[in-house]
Order: structure tokens, then C-alpha cells, then sequence
């Protein structure tokens, strides 16, 4: 656990010294609740829950960019297998390495849901019991997800493609930009494939006080993370074909 907690530590400075990717997928969701809040108030009766969580979850999935590039900087540095070679274990250097972003995740969410209570007029959310749990869950979702793509792309340039197209497409078909009822039908048929789709529908569910559904969307989402956590871990675990660039 010493091991663990020093490598924790190392890479919360690291984080804390580049804070402009997380802050910028904080504040322009904050200014698009904003910006869309008329819309979805008086497309959907006046309900602010669509004006909240829609940009929290595009912009929580936005997020898989800074995942994928705490693992690509492993990968430009060359240091992934100096690190495989110390004392430290492998569990303890993926939790040294993903710990720091799991708290940056949850931090993401947390924030806009406070700002969506406290400005933007969402109703003080469900049991706090449901909302901990989804956040969290979401969390693991997206660093399993950003954790297995940093482990196959060829360079920065393919994450980033990755991630910025991927995060579109996966928070739009999940219901994130206009709810999954005023989709198109071929769009609402593809949606319940989408982790967006179960990420939103477990944050509203939790939001609104329905544990039933809150549950089942989690156990939706583990089930996710689950598989791209255990295709990381593997490709973590036996260097990627060696810690540089293919």
C-alpha cells in the first residue's frame, strides 16, 4: 500500500499540474446547461433534469481524452516498463496510475450536479445513496472504457480521434443532446447499445429517486466496465507489445 499511495500521489501532482482539459470539460458544460435550459424547459414541461445531465454526461465522456492520455504519456515517456521492473506489483502500479483519475472523474460529476442544483434550478436530487453510487459507477465505466482505447491506438493523434469522435457519438445515440424518445427510430433502436444510454439513464434514475432503475442501469454499466477493464488490465499487464509507440 506504500507503493501504491506514492505512486497516487505522484500522479495527482501530475493532474494538478495540467488542469485545463479538466477545467474546460467543467466550464462548458456549465455554460451550456445554461444556454440550453430554455429549450429543454419548454420542449420537455418545464423539466430542468434533460438541461442538467445531458452535458454532464457528453462532457463526462469527453473526459475518456484525459484517461487515455495519462496512459499515452506512459507510452511517449518510455517509463511504463521501467515502473513494470521496480518492486511494485501490478496492482498496485494500475491503482497508483488510475486511482488519481477516478477522483477526477468523480469530481467532474459531483460539480456540475452541484452547479445544476444550486443554478441551473434542478430539483435537490434523490437519496444520496443513489446519486453516490451512479457517479461512482459511471467513473469506473469511463476510465475502464478510456484505459482499454489509450492501451490500442497507435499515437496521440488516433486517441484523440478516438475519444472526441467516439464521445460524440456515444453521449448523442445514449440520449445525452435530445432525450431517446424524440429520436429518430432507427436512433432510438441503436441507443440502448450505447454506455452513454445506460450512464444517462442511471444518473436520472438516481436523480429522481428511482433505485429499481438506478440499479439496473449500474449493474448495465459494471457490466461494461467489467469487459474493457479486463482487456486494459491484460494489455496493461504485458506492456502493449512494449511501452513505445507502435
Amino acid at each position: 500500500m506504500l507503493r501504491s499511495g506514492v505512486l497516487i500521489r505522484h500522479n495527482f501532482v501530475l493532474r494538478l499540474r495540467d488542469p485545463g482539459q479538466m477545467l474546460s470539460y467543467i466550464l462548458v458544460p456549465m455554460v451550456l446547461m445554461l444556454v440550453f435550459k430554455p429549450l429543454y424547459v419548454k420542449a420537455l414541461d418545464g423539466s430542468t433534469l434533460q438541461a442538467v445531465t445531458g452535458p454532464l454526461v457528453m462532457f463526462s465522456v469527453f473526459a475518456l481524452a484525459i484517461v487515455g492520455n495519462s496512459i499515452m504519456l506512459e507510452r511517449e515517456w518510455r517509463t511504463w516498463d521501467r515502473l513494470r521492473v521496480t518492486p511494485a506489483t501490478q496492482t498496485e502500479l494500475l491503482i497508483g496510475k488510475l486511482v488519481p483519475i477516478f477522483v477526477v472523474l468523480v469530481f467532474q460529476q459531483l460539480v456540475l450536479l452541484l452547479y445544476g442544483s444550486f443554478i441551473i434550478g434542478l430539483p435537490v436530487p434523490g437519496p444520496p445513496g443513489y446519486i453516490a453510487l451512479a457517479v461512482m459507477v459511471w467513473g469506473f465505466t469511463l476510465l475502464a472504457i478510456g484505459s482499454a482505447l489509450a492501451t490500442v491506438v497507435r499515437s496521440r493523434g488516433d486517441l484523440l480521434l478516438a475519444t472526441d469522435l467516439g464521445s460524440i457519438v456515444v453521449s448523442s445515440l445514449g440520449g445525452a443532446v435530445a432525450p431517446v424518445a424524440l429520436m429518430p427510430p432507427w436512433a432510438a433502436s441503436v441507443a440502448h447499445y450505447s454506455p452513454g444510454y445506460w450512464g444517462l439513464t442511471m444518473i436520472q434514475s438516481a436523480i429522481s429517486g428511482d433505485g429499481g432503475e438506478t440499479l439496473r442501469a449500474a449493474a448495465v454499466c459494471l457490466a461494461i466496465g467489467a469487459v474493457f477493464g479486463v482487456f486494459a488490465v491484460y494489455r496493461l499487464s504485458r506492456g502493449w507489445g512494449r511501452s513505445q509507440l507502435l
